[in-house]
């Protein structure tokens, strides 16, 4: 099923959508949408860290410290971020609050990057469980050492997910409300 992606104003960072479009034209395209990308942390403040499936339709086979995707048509994205979250890694119920909102744009995708992070907390949450087309494995790792592992530009990781993560590190964890300018 093609799925029916919000599109919004390059460069842009307001969140409001402009119009619709499939998910093929948007990626044949590479037209401006929005995506979420969320940072799951445990209670001993480490990340989760997964190797994308070598069938993901951008960035296959590569590492990521963000569970996201588009922001579908009508949708919120505080709202994606708990779908994506959930059909990615299947956690539920974790707190989820937002930090920050930039344009990200390379070759491959363009999107106003709506970015999350959420606490995890076993009992509440539940077991890690990857969506099998899209995670191909995963483990918690400190930021110190994902930070290490970013410092080797061979690492295969996300070119977006650099970034994401450079940001964040550069922002520090702090709260935006989503109609707010970040």
């Amino acid at each position: 099923m093609d799925e029916l992606v919000a599109l919004y104003r390059q460069g842009d960072t307001s969140g409001t959508a402009t119009g619709t479009a499939p998910r093929s034209a948007v990626r044949a395209g590479n037209l401006p949408h929005a995506a979420t990308a969320v940072l799951l942390r445990d209670e001993r403040d480490r990340v989760y860290v997964h190797r994308r499936t070598d069938t993901k339709d951008v960035y296959p086979g590569m590492h990521d410290a963000f569970a996201g995707g588009v922001v579908l048509a009508g949708e919120d994205p505080t709202e994606a971020a708990a779908r994506e979250l959930t059909e990615e890694l299947g956690v539920t119920n974790c707190e989820i609050r937002p930090c920050l909102r930039y344009w990200y744009t390379d070759a491959r995708t363009n999107y106003l990057a709506y970015v999350f992070e959420a606490r995890y907390e076993r009992h509440r949450c539940g077991p890690v469980v990857h969506q099998p087309s899209e995670v191909a494995d995963g483990w918690w790792l400190d930021l110190a050492e994902l930070v290490a592992r970013l410092a080797d530009p061979a690492w295969p990781f996300v070119p977006d997910g650099r970034a994401t993560l450079d940001h964040y590190l550069r922002q520090g964890p702090r709260w935006v409300e989503l109609g707010q300018s970040p």
